[in-house]
């Protein structure tokens, strides 16, 4: 027997549901959703979770067209997407020569990709250290 907490942590996508359920049925694996109740192995139970699979299709759906919309909404407006960038001043990078990247990061509170981008463009060497440390 496979237990799920909820039909739509399973899948969002109806027909993938679907198939996956068959292919659990033709196994000799019986399906049981705790949070709806669902019981595939009854008519009723199949009929409730392909109510539900497409609920939750629909749902997918539907998120994924407000971040569609949003993003051309960002782009229209001419906002940059994502995270703005972190920037580290010369001084900054400066007293973390001879540190590692990651410690160097810990050290300024920004992220290890932020550090490697900033030493490659001012060229500030980090004394032959790996990124390991």
């Amino acid at each position: 027997m496979l237990v799920c907490w909820r039909l739509d942590r399973l899948g969002r996508n109806l027909k993938h549901l679907i198939t996956l359920l068959d292919d659990l049925q033709t196994l000799g694996v019986a399906f049981v959703s705790l949070a709806e109740g669902i019981d595939a192995t009854t008519p009723a139970g199949k009929l409730q979770m392909h109510i539900l699979g497409a609920i939750a299709e629909f749902e997918r759906a539907r998120i994924v067209e407000r971040v569609r919309a949003g993003l051309a909404r960002r782009a229209a407006q001419g906002k940059p997407l994502g995270r703005p960038r972190q920037t580290i001043s010369e001084d900054d990078l400066a007293r973390t020569i001879g540190l590692s990247t990651r410690k160097a990061a810990a050290l300024l509170g920004v992220s290890h990709a932020a550090v490697h981008r900033a030493r490659t463009v001012s060229k500030t060497p980090a004394d032959g250290l790996t990124d390991q440390a």
